[in-house]
């Protein structure tokens, strides 16, 4: 099983990404636009593995997130189109202290240096100019275990609730 560790993002935030996106088509980046309902911001990417109860366990052991987020500027890794989020010094710390749980766990995970951003576009063809970010901000008080499966042809991302 796909697994990563992820906030899910409010209808606020969600709108404000999808209205950033429509832009961009406007403007003629072509790429693989990620789906509305497969936005969110990813804390931890686990990858394959087959002990979800684990990974729950290691959320549960911290504090849960208490925090707010607000969209700030769009940006790139290469051809993949992002969406950051203000400095957060709290939103850090969470991380530091849900990745510590994860190791203290034994579940593995990608420990690449933690950068926020919001995926938009896979394979973009080229950056957008001045694409504009309207603001949003919202309240987190809780990380998702998140899986990815593919369905029809399609990935979609569902939190994880136990099977």
């Amino acid at each position: 099983m796909r697994l990563f560790i992820a906030i899910r993002l409010s209808d606020e935030v969600r709108k404000a990404l999808l209205s950033c996106m429509r832009d961009m088509k406007r403007q003629g980046v072509r790429g693989n636009y990620v789906p509305a309902e497969n936005l969110h911001l990813t804390l931890a990417f686990i990858g394959e593995y087959d002990d979800p109860a684990r990974v729950k366990k290691a959320i549960e052991s911290i504090p849960g997130p208490k925090f707010s987020l607000k969209l700030s500027e769009c940006g790139n890794f290469g051809n993949l189109l992002w969406a950051g989020v203000e400095e957060n010094r709290e939103l850090n710390a969470y991380v530091k202290e849900l990745r510590g749980a994860l190791r203290a766990s034994g579940v593995p995970f990608d420990s690449k240096k933690f950068v926020p951003h919001i995926t938009l576009v896979r394979k973009a063809a080229r950056k957008p100019g001045g694409t504009r970010l309207p603001k949003a901000e919202m309240r987190v008080t809780r990380a998702s275990l998140m899986k990815s499966e593919i369905k029809n042809g399609k990935v979609v991302y569902e939190e994880y609730a136990g099977e």
